[in-house]
């Protein structure tokens, strides 16, 4: 029986253009969020992937423009994610709203505690790495178990290398030399309204309080 072709398989056979490439860990970047927000984010602190993709089509063109002896750069922008038994329909117009953007989506069931999707981005970088070729790789997670190495063998290639996420929870790429790291809510227009960002290291000169993520009540369920 013949195995069915991945997206990954057929896009890469569709051109011979190396991608600027943006994987976006889902589920980590949500975890990340929450704890920012300190409980499921509203309307105005979802971030916007219409945002985020303008962002990467600038950032394809400028890749372009500075080597254009190197060919032709395509970008290339895929949300990994876990869908949860039971959270299909919950999940679906979001799953469309970002194909309808120019993502590409790759969901995979959260069955048991091992069923992530690391190794599933992990795979990915690898196929565009030693197929049609690199020309940027931008990973959105703050997972350095997982993305710290892989990501150090793409930039000893002389890859440019970027990670997005949150700078309270990033600091194995603000740290890694070779390494590009840029903050979520410094890409234009991708958040509405500014995140309520208060950590213990910006803190205003009068001090500032800092809510509980969870009532006390909670200690009794």
């Amino acid at each position: 029986m013949t195995q069915p072709t991945s997206f990954a398989e057929t896009i890469s056979g569709q051109s011979g253009s190396r991608r600027m490439l943006l994987v976006w860990d889902a589920p980590n970047m949500d975890m990340g969020l929450g704890a920012l927000l300190g409980g499921r984010p509203t309307a105005a602190h979802r971030p916007r992937f219409d945002a985020l993709g303008r962002w990467l089509l600038h950032r394809t063109a400028d890749a372009s423009a500075n080597a254009p002896e190197q060919g032709q750069i395509e970008p290339e922008a895929t949300v990994f994610t876990n869908i949860a038994p039971g959270s299909a329909d919950v999940v679906r117009p979001w799953v469309d709203a970002l194909r309808n953007v120019g993502f590409a989506v790759f969901a995979k069931p959260k069955l048991t505690d091992d069923s992530d999707v690391d190794s599933d981005m992990l795979d990915h970088i690898e196929l565009r790495r030693h197929t049609v070729g690199l020309a940027g790789v931008i990973v959105a997670s703050a997972d350095g178990q997982a993305f710290r190495e892989p990501l150090l063998e793409v930039a000893a290639d002389g890859v440019p290398v970027t990670v997005i996420g949150f700078r309270e929870h990033a600091s194995w790429a603000l740290t890694t030399e070779g390494l590009e790291f840029i903050d979520l809510e410094d890409i234009p227009g991708v958040f509405r309204e500014p995140l309520p960002r208060i950590g213990l290291d910006s803190l205003p000169d009068d001090g500032a309080w800092l809510p509980p993520f969870r009532p006390l009540s909670a200690l009794l369920r």
